[in-house]
């Protein structure tokens, strides 16, 4: 059974957990009219979103999105164009070795323990799956470096469950878009489960990523530039503190 319909309450302020930046926190949940006209715009301008990371397999993906954290999309891109054209299988991976991974991903932040981790789950996914990336969220998320929000990213992208991995971006914008009002990413991951229309969720985790990234930023989101910000009850208060333009 769905939430009954509620509209915002008037939001106060708190530092939010994931960004330490400054987040309305609004009565939840939404009204159920505003959250489908939300993604129905986001749906018009963003069409067929997808991850900015560069993969060609469900392993490169594991890889990719494993090496994010807390690091670029753009950052990655950089390392694995390089790394993946002479080790994009875990047999590959597992030849390189930790020490001979290091120098292709020394450019990403906190390096030498996502190369422990890469070379420790490509030794997992040959060994024990047969070279094949296990495809379900039990068995991915034991690979090492591989919690919820990774194995969320693999599983949306390759289509085989609608998650919603909730990053820093995915938090802001919920937020200020009053989908949840949690403080964590857990918790804030149930309540857009519980609030974003079903035929939205596959793409959700997508959408609210790229418009937190490209315009609703941390810093100045661009307001006037923004599809939906008649329907967001964040604008006017940061509009007034002079946070958005």
């Amino acid at each position: 059974m769905k939430p009954p319909k509620a509209r915002p309450k008037t939001a106060s302020k708190r530092p939010a957990v994931m960004t330490g930046a400054m987040v309305p926190v609004f009565g939840w949940p939404p009204d159920e009219d505003r959250v489908e006209a939300v993604f129905d715009r986001l749906s018009r301008v963003m069409p067929d979103p997808k991850t900015e990371l560069n993969f060609s397999s469900p392993y490169t993906l594991v890889v990719a999105v494993a090496l994010s954290a807390q690091a670029t999309d753009v950052s990655v891109n950089k390392a694995t164009d390089k790394l993946f054209a002479v080790a994009d299988t875990p047999a590959k991976m597992l030849e390189l070795g930790e020490k001979g991974l290091i120098p292709w991903i020394a450019s990403i932040g906190l390096y030498r323990g996502k190369a422990r981790n890469v070379i420790a789950l490509s030794r997992i996914v040959l060994e024990q799956h047969g070279g094949e990336v296990p495809l379900n969220r039990a068995d991915l998320q034991a690979l090492p470096g591989v919690g919820r929000k990774t194995a969320s990213v693999v599983l949306n992208e390759l289509g085989i469950e609608a998650a919603i991995a909730v990053d820093t971006h995915v938090f802001r914008v919920s937020h200020r878009l009053g989908l949840a009002n949690a403080a964590t990413p857990d918790k804030v991951e149930a309540q857009l489960f519980r609030v974003v229309p079903e035929q939205w969720l596959p793409k959700a985790h997508h959408w609210l990523i790229l418009h937190g990234r490209y315009t609703c930023t941390a810093r100045k989101p661009k307001c006037s530039a923004c599809v939906i910000s008649d329907l967001c009850p964040s604008r006017a208060g940061l509009m007034a503190l002079g946070e958005a333009n």
